[in-house]
């Protein structure tokens, strides 16, 4: 089977193209034939070499992968045929997050999807929802559970609720269309009115553009009247001090990505303690978190939004694209 395998510190264009034999199954294993994978913000700085000490060579990057059962182990309810979705973390089946459940990030600590073949666990597999194609699948481990955690299980998000979203990444849009799906209104921001245009068709209530509305924060604050309930923030601490402007009394803002850098000023960390915000770490999610996405999709009839397809031949060019920043959604990869 081929491969790509980081095999040391060089980024994207170091990414090596390999031959290794296709494993076997043991028992409680599923051989799949992957068909699809897609890249997250994780996966470019793990490439980059910025993931740290849990971070091995070689390594398969790429943490989220759809495909085919292939072959099963002793023990499995699969067969072959089944399409399935590897979750991103294969310990954590469900519960409370622990050290144990989390040690194991596909595409980090061990190796991910760019692959032809993987051995999954069985019990770190999900079934693939009948009205989504292999690469619209491919995008949920990381992404939409991310965003499903966010806005539902840890945001608790209700209809006539109202979400803000940040920027038009995978997360992002996966958040306004599960915070769409619950019945909440959505404040989304952009820099391009281009994208903005896009998000208004995706569900958008609101949308403000956050270059020429600096105070993007203080603008949601007026439009709602009392601050909003939930911001997913995917910007970082170069963002915090509006979504601390744009969040109500008693809301919450979940805390999970570091796109925008150091903050331009102090921290309004007063003003959080003041309005009693609650700030919620978000870091994925379990199985069973990512087989209520793929429920509430299926019900929905939901599809992820996909803004590009690379073959597998030119992996590297698919990294170099989402790096660009020019991707609305998710960049995906088809294997074989």
């Amino acid at each position: 089977m081929k491969c790509y395998e980081l095999q040391g510190p060089g980024g994207i264009d170091a990414l090596a193209l390999v031959d290794k034999p296709v494993p076997r199954p043991g028992a409680g294993e599923v051989l799949v034939r992957l068909t699809a994978a897609s890249l997250n913000y994780r996966d470019l700085l793990t490439v980059r070499g910025g993931y740290g000490s849990r971070q091995k060579f070689p390594l398969v990057p790429s943490s989220d992968g759809a495909g085919v059962v292939e072959a099963v182990g002793e023990g499995v309810a699969f067969v072959p045929g089944d399409r399935v979705i590897g979750s991103f973390f294969e310990s954590w089946t469900g519960g409370e997050p622990s050290e144990a459940k989390m040690r194991a990030a596909l595409g980090g600590a061990v190796d991910g999807t760019l692959s032809e073949y993987r051995i999954f666990p069985a019990q770190a597999l999900v079934r693939t929802p009948a009205h989504l194609t292999d690469i619209e699948a491919a995008t949920l481990p990381c992404a939409g559970v991310t965003a499903w955690s966010a806005v539902i299980k840890l945001g608790g998000i209700r209809p006539g609720q109202t979400v803000l979203t940040q920027g038009t990444g995978g997360v992002s849009i996966f958040a306004l269309q599960i915070a769409r799906m619950a019945g909440a209104c959505v404040i989304a921001t952009s820099s391009s009115e281009t994208k903005i245009a896009r998000l208004i068709s995706l569900g958008a209530d609101v949308t403000l553009n956050y270059k020429t509305t600096p105070d993007w924060g203080k603008k949601a604050r007026e439009i709602t009247g009392q601050g909003v309930d939930l911001v997913v923030e995917v910007g970082g601490v170069g963002t915090l001090n509006e979504s601390i402007r744009a969040t109500k009394i008693g809301g919450t803002i979940a805390f999970i990505g570091v796109l925008a850098g150091a903050p331009a000023s102090e921290l309004r960390l007063p003003l959080m303690v003041m309005q009693q915000q609650r700030l919620q770490g978000v870091t994925v999610g379990s199985v069973d978190d990512l087989q209520a996405l793929a429920n509430a999709l299926a019900l929905h009839q939901v599809k992820p939004v996909v803004d590009r397809v690379f073959p597998f031949a030119e992996a590297r060019d698919a990294f170099h694209y989402m790096a660009s920043g020019a991707h609305l959604g998710k960049v995906a990869i088809a294997i074989g």
